[in-house]
């Protein structure tokens, strides 16, 4: 399955559409988190909103998470050790109000559990490609706790 995340502050048509029509071409199962958004997406199943306790069990059970370039989202697939497809909101596409998540998901393009994608096509082949290597790749979970030389390093600093 499928999640696919947009939260909860604004609708993100272009992506839900993109991920509607490779679903309706390919058959695959999406569960999608659409925000306030009033389209038609017959291919797959959508929720306005979800729970943070669903949100983090549909991310736990999903074989690939595709999300805007929220921390919340990126952070949590990265502790299950899930696949994640960035596509960030566009300010040229009026779906934001900068370019403030083009900088975020830039940051987070070298992970190995995520791609960052920026058109339609390029989530269809990324989500292609994510599904077709599932079986055989593995991700490391991120720990929810920072690093003991960074705390230690922090304590230091602090007690000085």
């Amino acid at each position: 399955m499928i999640y696919v995340t947009v939260g909860t502050q604004l609708p993100f048509s272009r992506l839900i559409k993109a991920i509607n029509d490779c679903a309706a071409e390919k058959g695959y199962e999406v569960f999608a988190q659409i925000g306030p958004d009033d389209g038609d997406y017959p291919a797959i199943r959508t929720e306005a909103f979800v729970s943070p306790a669903e949100a983090d069990t549909l991310i736990q059970k999903a074989d690939l998470v595709v999300a805007h370039a929220g921390m919340g989202t990126i952070i949590t697939a990265s502790q299950y050790g899930k696949p994640l497809i960035v596509m960030p909101r566009q300010f040229r596409f009026g779906e934001h109000r900068n370019d403030h998540q083009v900088a975020t998901a830039k940051r987070f393009c070298d992970f190995p559990n995520i791609e960052v994608v920026e058109s339609d096509e390029a989530l269809t082949v990324a989500i292609g490609r994510f599904l077709d290597s599932a079986s055989d790749t593995s991700y490391q979970q991120a720990s929810q706790f920072a690093p003991k030389e960074f705390t230690d390093a922090l304590k230091e600093l602090l007690s000085d």
